[in-house]
């Protein structure tokens, strides 16, 4: 951190929040849990309570506001920009310009605003303590979102929506489980700390710990156990290297809720254009970043040896870009061929038919990396990509 960093003006509303949140989390709720007791009706509303918000964050100001990974309609907009308040992560806009640089800048300690490369900390909660340059939010970046009547009506009353939230939920948490203060200490203390945790971890845990199979240009990681906390958000190698893609996750027993939820609301006509990543792309990236790892593993050893291991992996690399060409080539032909009204449905058949055929080449062609990657001088390099 540069000395100019280091004296940043201290961020005194968001130390508050978090030291007297916090600070109950610790003593009051476990104290009025052992004096009073809490009921199964209190436990659930926290649930569903902290659920909502998470979702809120994940499905709403992560997909739908900060990547515009798909549209929805405007009921659904503002219960996200609703519960989005609630969670005290501030504004969807604020929120989501800060976010668009983080993926601009990802991994550049002077403009990504929780740059990794600052320390665990900065990451994790650091970075909102002071006001720090690279903080800054850049509305630019949003433009967009400048034009959407609903957000900038969240943004200009943040306070008081905040406010509402975080008391009238919880207090009708309390009134239905007949217990007041219960349903404000866990609905609405317990709820916040857990909330602001779990979502600190993605800008932190999951750009440590974990593996990079879709790229290693940045750091952000795949973490099966942050995506089991976060509703799937833990995948986040696969988010970084396809961020406009509405899941986190796409293989089929992946924990990636908020794609689910993204896609049954599609199917109840509240959200729309969703969008997702060819599979032929995501294959590529996958070999990609074996032929990546491969080629680091390999200048490793010794000259002289694994010359037959470097001769396969070459050819490996040259099928691979010429299927790369393949679909590079099929796709303008699809393009071309759309444009006009007498593309014939056999022609689409035979084109799509073509895209499948390569797109289990690539697939094939993954698991035989693989197995070339795990022989014995090349698994210690490979285990920890």
């Amino acid at each position: 951190m540069t000395p100019i960093a280091s004296k940043a003006p201290r961020n005194w509303p968001a130390i508050l929040v978090f030291a007297i949140s916090g600070l109950a989390a610790l003593t009051l709720v476990p104290w009025y849990g052992w004096v009073h007791g809490y009921s199964v009706g209190a436990w659930i509303g926290f649930g569903v309570v902290l659920s909502l918000n998470e979702l809120s964050i994940t499905c709403g100001y992560h997909r739908l506001f900060a990547h515009a990974s798909y549209q929805a309609r405007p009921a659904l907009r503002l219960i996200y920009l609703l519960l989005g308040a609630m969670t005290l992560q501030n504004s969807a806009l604020v929120w989501s310009a800060n976010h668009r640089v983080h993926h601009r800048y990802v991994d550049d300690p002077e403009r990504d605003p929780y740059c990794i490369g600052r320390g665990f900390w900065f990451a994790h909660m650091g970075w909102m303590l002071r006001h720090f340059p690279s903080g800054e939010p850049d509305f630019n970046t949003v433009r967009d979102l400048q034009r959407d009547r609903w957000v900038l009506w969240q943004h200009r009353r943040y306070l008081a929506i905040a406010a509402a939230m975080n008391l009238g939920v919880p207090l009708l948490v309390g009134l239905a489980s007949g217990d007041v203060i219960a349903g404000l200490l866990l609905a609405g203390v317990l709820r916040l700390v857990l909330s602001h945790q779990l979502t600190f971890c993605i800008n932190s845990l999951a750009h440590v710990v974990g593996r990079r199979p879709y790229g290693t240009e940045h750091t952000a990681r795949d973490n099966a156990l942050v995506a089991l906390l976060t509703f799937g958000e833990g995948y986040h190698n696969y988010h970084h290297t396809f961020a406009n893609d509405y899941r986190n996750a796409v293989r089929w027993w992946q924990w990636d809720p908020t794609k689910w939820v993204i896609y049954g609301l599609s199917k109840l006509g509240l959200a729309y254009n969703l969008h997702h990543v060819p599979r032929f792309r995501i294959q590529r990236a996958l070999l990609d970043a074996q032929f990546r790892r491969a080629e680091q593993d390999l200048a490793r050893q010794p000259a002289g040896q694994c010359e037959g291991l470097r001769a396969r992996v070459a050819e490996e690399y040259a099928a691979f870009r010429a299927a790369v060409g393949s679909w590079t080539q099929l796709r303008e032909q699809w393009l071309a061929q759309a444009r006009h009204a007498a593309f014939e449905r056999w022609e689409r058949s035979l084109l799509q038919s073509r895209f499948a055929e390569l797109e289990n080449k690539l697939s094939a062609q993954y698991r035989r990396m693989r197995k070339l990657l795990a022989q014995a001088p090349l698994r210690a390099g490979s285990a920890m990509a």
